[in-house]
């Protein structure tokens, strides 16, 4: 699959601000009458801080057109956990570039608003988007932020197995990741053992394990009972420029995250143990309460 590069498909990724993505963001365009597209802010968009390759537009054109193509006939919302490790590793970003929302605004209003739609679409038309901030706004609602998020957060290390457990898993990616505990890489880590040892299911255990977990300590409890290792920020750094190098993506294995370390197994083990007694405990909306049969 090639993308052309043409005045409407622009060739890099800029930033394009909060001002004006949110006034351009009408009523008309969220109710899908009309279109996004590059030229009409081509004059507003900030080039990238550097030459580098990842900065090219093609890689991510290419893998967004792939996810369309793999989830035709499914709900969008299966999409997430297949393209969620992979646009971490197209986009590498350092945590400071992705809070800069200037980047998430190029990708969804000028870059992919299409995709946008396709994601987020419903009402008869199914081109209709209900929240703006799928197009700009908070990093853990916004389109491609949210992804890209989940996948650094619950990456382990270079393997983002743990990423496709929890972005298919719709619960966690709503609710759970804006939750201070995932910000502990152990703590994090631990949830998904509970949900892929099946000691939570459904999404009201998922939401209940993580709101107990989440108030029984913050991260510095959390690194007090389970220390976390500090990354690699040389390793990160050259995965980062290694961008572009070597074979292209196979979209059918997950690629490899940077090698800035693993998640210590013994804290996570410990910290999945204490969050699976709390839950034990927990109320749960339809689950007997303890001692009641």
């Amino acid at each position: 699959m090639s993308i052309q590069v043409s005045s409407e498909v622009p060739a890099r990724i800029g930033r394009l601000s909060d001002a004006v993505a949110g006034r351009a963001i009408t009523p008309r365009v969220l109710q899908g009458y009309e279109a996004l597209s590059f030229s009409a802010f081509k004059d507003k968009v900030e080039e990238p801080v550097d030459g580098t390759a990842r900065w090219e537009s093609a890689p991510v054109l290419e893998l967004l057109a792939e996810a369309r193509r793999r989830f035709a006939g499914s709900a969008p919302t299966v999409s997430d956990a297949w393209l969620a490790p992979r646009l971490h590793c197209t986009l590498r970003l350092t945590r400071a570039e992705a809070s800069d929302t200037g980047i998430w605004n190029f990708l969804a209003l000028c870059l992919a608003p299409d995709f946008v739609r396709w994601r987020w679409g419903r009402g008869e038309s199914g081109r209709e988007v209900a929240q703006a901030a799928r197009f700009t706004g908070r990093w853990d609602l916004q389109c491609f932020s949210r992804l890209w998020w989940a996948a650094e957060l619950f990456r382990d290390g270079k393997n983002y197995g743990p990423v496709e457990l929890a972005c298919g898993n719709q619960d966690i990616l709503n609710t759970v990741l804006r939750q201070e505990m995932v910000q502990h890489r152990p703590a994090a880590q631990a949830l998904l053992r509970l949900l892929h040892r099946g000691a939570v299911n459904t999404g009201r255990e998922v939401n209940a394990a993580a709101a107990v977990a989440n108030a029984a300590g913050a991260t510095l409890v959390y690194e007090a009972m389970a220390p976390d290792e500090l990354q690699d920020a040389e390793a990160l750094h050259e995965w980062i420029l290694a961008a572009g190098e070597g074979p292209a993506m196979q979209y059918d294995t997950l690629p490899q995250g940077p090698h800035d370390g693993s998640v210590p197994h013994r804290s996570a083990e410990i910290l999945t143990a204490w969050f699976e007694k709390l839950f034990a405990d927990a109320p749960v909306r339809g689950r007997p309460a303890a001692g009641e049969s």
